[in-house]
């Protein structure tokens, strides 16, 4: 029999809603939701908006105010136990006179990691832990992959047309897909704290890499635009032009490059080459973990680029919009990858499809157990 009830699922359900309403704005701080139930109704509602500002707990507690007293608490991520820019919210919770506790999943973060859950229950709070467990993991995947790991989660963005090619052969490539395609990827960098380009990318399309509150398309995007990603354009030879579009942009600018350069409106990271003379990319992640905080990474880069993140099993999601529409056999492949045998291929699993439009959007995670009978010639 399950320790949880419907009820319980149907508040955790909740609050994993209301933990959706901080997916474009909480970076570095995790998504949360916290709902408050007491005698069957529920009393207090709150979610994370921004670090520094006050934690789901805590706003769902201010809500409740002294109605708290003997209620239940159904939070997404275990509560904190440490002091950083807000108090603990497991002090808030007892304080408050919180009976119950129930958390959708452990918090990675190894400050918490389970001291919060402690200090509920020395506190005679009952706790429990893994009601909707995988849809909170989904709310957070690179929050967790970066506590656990010290890596960012990477999502690799690409736009092909039928015939699986991303520009012409003159490199030319706006714009394959139509409007509301566009206006998803626009949501996709408004969920990262960094998008990362190549300096081909750059010099061929001058893109701005920004989020742009018009293009949104949501009803809080002018407070979404406050807070824009930063932009990683990475360019080993220092061919970045001070005039690009994408040092013109608000929000910062990272320019990774070898030697000593300056660059106005842009920060100069001074790159750490990999043993085939390219740009190290398990150090530039590491690095934008650590020193950035970045929990989400979105690559935005031509074939050669990407193809370096898949070739280097970096990628944790591939999405791909799909026009339907022709280039011909002289256009750019989707993917630089090098592959010369039917055992080298890189096999795919889907979790999402979705019309966007006239689109198609696909996501897929890389198959790390590729079934053992794929057979070379076979499809």
């Amino acid at each position: 029999m399950s320790e949880w009830s419907i009820e319980d699922t149907t508040y955790m359900e909740e609050a994993i809603q209301l933990a959706r309403q901080g997916l474009y704005t909480t970076h570095p701080n995790p998504r949360v939701g916290c709902v408050l139930v007491k005698e069957g109704n529920i009393i207090g509602r709150g979610f994370h908006l921004r670090a520094g500002e006050g934690h789901a707990e805590v706003n769902a507690l201010k809500e409740a105010g002294d109605a708290a007293r003997g209620a239940t608490a159904y939070v997404t991520l275990e509560p904190c136990s440490h002091y950083g820019r807000t108090p603990p919210c497991a002090v808030g919770l007892i304080k408050a006179g919180v009976v119950r506790v129930v958390s959708a999943m452990q918090d990675p973060n190894p400050e918490v990691a389970g001291r919060g859950i402690q200090m509920l229950q020395h506190a005679g709070i009952d706790c429990s832990v893994g009601l909707l467990n995988a849809q909170s993991h989904d709310l957070n995947p690179g929050f967790i992959k970066r506590m656990e790991t010290g890596m960012p989660w990477v999502r690799v963005k690409l736009a092909m047309s039928l015939d699986g090619r991303t520009a012409m052969q003159s490199g030319e490539s706006q714009w394959i897909t139509g409007t509301p395609a566009r206006q998803d990827v626009q949501r996709l960098r408004a969920r990262s704290a960094a998008i990362v380009t190549g300096i081909g990318s750059i010099q061929l399309d001058d893109s701005s890499l920004t989020v742009r509150e018009a293009e949104l398309g949501l009803d809080n995007a002018a407070e979404i635009v406050k807070q824009q990603p930063l932009r990683v354009v990475l360019d080993s030879t220092g061919q970045l032009s001070p005039a690009a579009k994408i040092l013109q942009q608000p929000g910062r600018t990272l320019w990774v490059t070898s030697g000593e350069r300056e660059m106005p409106h842009a920060q100069v990271l001074a790159a750490q080459q990999a043993s085939d003379g390219r740009i190290d990319l398990h150090w530039l992640l590491r690095y934008l973990a650590a020193t950035e905080q970045t929990n989400e990474v979105l690559v935005e880069a031509g074939a050669q680029l990407a193809g370096a993140f898949v070739e280097a099993g970096l990628v944790d999601e591939l999405i791909v919009y799909m026009a339907p529409t022709l280039l011909g056999s002289d256009a750019r492949p989707l993917l630089q990858l090098p592959l010369d045998k039917m055992a080298q291929q890189k096999r795919l699993i889907m979790t999402d499809l979705r019309q966007l439009g006239d689109d198609l959007r696909l996501t897929y995670r890389f198959d790390n157990n590729p079934e053992s009978d794929v057979e070379e010639g076979s499809v």
